[in-house]
């Protein structure tokens, strides 16, 4: 028995020594590789074509550990990233245009608007932007729209309906399970917990979606218009009649210019480069072009810096990461960049429904302290409400894009309570105590009136911390902030109308914004936080967590799987939360 146990160990041994080597191989390669390894050759006439299934966020990290790179993920260039290619390209001789080939995206409304930006910018070059679809749906017909000709596939279609979401309520199935939540919250529009109080939406609640939806939407029909050269009542018909089902409609209501196949679509990319019908057309992808335009190096004359710090996902304590905002990586962040004698001037990218409230006010407090060194400026991305609004109020000045969903000063307390279960199954809970509060909370018993007056308390505590956050970041009273607050959430549009964004734009006019608070003309840009993650971390991740959401989503389908994580992430908010009501997808 102890030889096996031996040679048990002297294989586990070896196979450990062979897994250190091949990570020291990796490490090495990491650490001393070409910097210009990966960087793509461009050749001459060459078309950009987009495909934003590379991309999933504004910034895909930096890691302390270069191994932890090669397992961060698959993409290693974000929208940011994207954007600054496009704005490349236009000044780029060898490429000749931009085609969007069956584009399909994961982005949210804000990143779309921002690529759709960038396009209308680059066509200002006087090269041209084609899109092509066999089938569009709403969001990436709005982008591909910007394109000077948009062609579809015959029997394709254009799917334009409109904005909604949807909104599910829990009240009947904590019932019926007998686990349930309790609830503390401020603000009459403070919806995150309406699915567990009732089955149906308040009439706040469906007041400020419509409100919200309306506003995105006239961002939407408006840049459509202009490009199609269509009237806002015809959209609105279109909209209404799904005028864009077939590919004949969709051609005779202008949503389209012609009705080709692929093989077509392509032959008139060669006929308009030039290229014969046998030969190749050069492409380069916009991920490799923007990670070949990220790693050249720039001639700017000049040491002075705007450092992007971004900070995006739910906020959370601990270290996080590109889809979580952690204290330890971003407080690090702003440091880092505060103490920096080179670092002029700091924009926060912001993106992000909220989350921990103590986390928030940490996050707060470290912007503060660099507000008072060098001018902060506030970009924000798809979402920047509620945690991810506190984080931002501070700043000297906030931009946001017109379709960035923003606001929602609220708060609220969600505490799992597991009673009527325990009395289904027969258990019963028992408490012995030294004091009259050093029991606590016990998921096993009903809260009492009096332990719903203490959160009720510290509910109401936060909620006046962060409307005078707000009043003092953005020179209001608080009564005024109050007005607007109550969990409201609003429309990049409806906030600067109410005074809670200081302009409609996107990561371009931040900077510009930075530079002038800073009064700086060249600047190099560089991108924060870099995070503190080792290798045991990433495989740990990668590992049996995503084996598990594999499995999942085979099994549920991918809208039962998002109903499946919309709940458990629901379940997982304990103590005070800084949130936006629900995650709000556009359909």
């Amino acid at each position: 028995m102890k030889f096996l146990s031996n040679v048990l160990a002297s294989i586990v041994g070896i196979f450990a020594f062979f897994l250190l080597l091949f990570f020291s191989f990796l490490v090495i390669g990491a650490v001393f590789g070409s910097s210009d390894e990966g960087v793509v050759s461009v050749e001459e006439n060459s078309v950009l074509e987009i495909d934003l299934s590379d991309f999933s966020t504004d910034y895909v990290g930096k890691y302390s550990d270069p191994l932890v790179t090669l397992f961060a993920g698959k993409n290693r260039v974000g929208v940011s990233e994207a954007l600054e290619a496009i704005a490349a390209a236009a000044d780029d001789d060898k490429i000749a245009g931009i085609s969007l080939l069956n584009t399909k995206s994961a982005l949210g409304m804000a990143q779309t608007k921002a690529l759709r930006d960038a396009l209308v910018e680059f066509r200002k070059s006087g090269k041209f932007v084609y899109a092509y679809s066999t089938n569009y749906d709403q969001k990436d017909y709005y982008l591909s729209s910007a394109a000077q000709t948009v062609y579809l596939n015959p029997v394709g279609s254009v799917d334009l309906r409109g904005l909604s979401t949807e909104v599910l309520f829990f009240k009947d199935f904590q019932e019926k399970s007998g686990f349930n939540f309790e609830v503390i919250r401020h603000g009459k529009y403070k919806s995150a917990v309406e699915p567990f109080l009732d089955n149906k939406m308040s009439e706040a609640n469906r007041e400020q979606l419509t409100e919200m939806l309306q506003s995105i939407w006239g961002t939407m029909a408006t840049e459509i218009t202009q490009s199609r050269k269509i009237t806002n009542t015809d959209l609105n018909r279109i909209a209404d009649s799904l005028g864009g089902t077939f590919a004949t409609d969709a051609l005779r209501n202008k949503l389209v210019d012609q009705l080709i196949y692929e093989d077509q679509y392509t032959d008139m990319l060669k006929k308009k480069l030039d290229v014969q019908k046998d030969e190749e057309i050069n492409k380069v992808s916009l991920a490799d072009y923007a990670f070949s335009v990220t790693n050249t190096p720039k001639s700017v004359d000049s040491d002075d810096v705007i450092a992007v710090v971004y900070a995006q996902g739910d906020i959370l304590p601990g270290e996080g990461d590109v889809n979580q905002i952690g204290d330890g990586a971003l407080r690090r962040a702003l440091r880092e960049a505060r103490e920096d004698e080179n670092v002029k001037a700091v924009v926060l990218r912001v993106d992000s429904p909220g989350g921990d409230a103590t986390t928030s006010e940490l996050i707060w407090r470290e912007i503060a302290l660099t507000k008072k060194v060098k001018p902060v400026v506030v970009s924000m991305g798809n979402y920047a409400a509620s945690g991810g609004y506190y984080i931002a109020c501070g700043a000297n000045k906030i931009i946001a894009e017109p379709n960035t969903i923003t606001g929602s000063i609220g708060v609220f307390g969600l505490l799992p309570n597991m009673s009527n279960l325990a009395d289904k199954a027969g258990i019963d809970a028992e408490q012995v105590s030294t004091h009259a509060q050093s029991a606590s909370y016990s998921v096993f018993t009903p809260m009492n009136a009096q332990m719903r007056s203490y959160y009720q308390k510290q509910i109401e505590f936060v909620y006046d911390t962060f409307i005078t956050r707000v009043a003092d970041g953005r020179k209001m009273s608080k009564t005024a902030v109050d007005a607007i607050g109550q969990g409201r959430v609003w429309s990049g549009v409806q906030a600067k109308e109410n005074g809670l964004v200081d302009a409609l734009g996107g990561m371009p006019l931040a900077l510009k914004e930075a530079a002038k608070l800073a009064k700086i003309n060249e600047y190099k840009v560089r991108n924060y936080p870099e995070f503190d993650k080792t290798i045991e971390d990433m495989l740990g991740a990668f590992g049996v967590a995503k084996a598990k959401e594999d499995l999942l989503r085979s099994e549920l389908g991918e809208q039962e799987y998002q109903v499946y994580q919309n709940y458990r992430k629901l379940t997982k908010q304990k103590g005070i939360q800084l949130r936006l009501p629900y995650e709000v997808k556009f359909n």
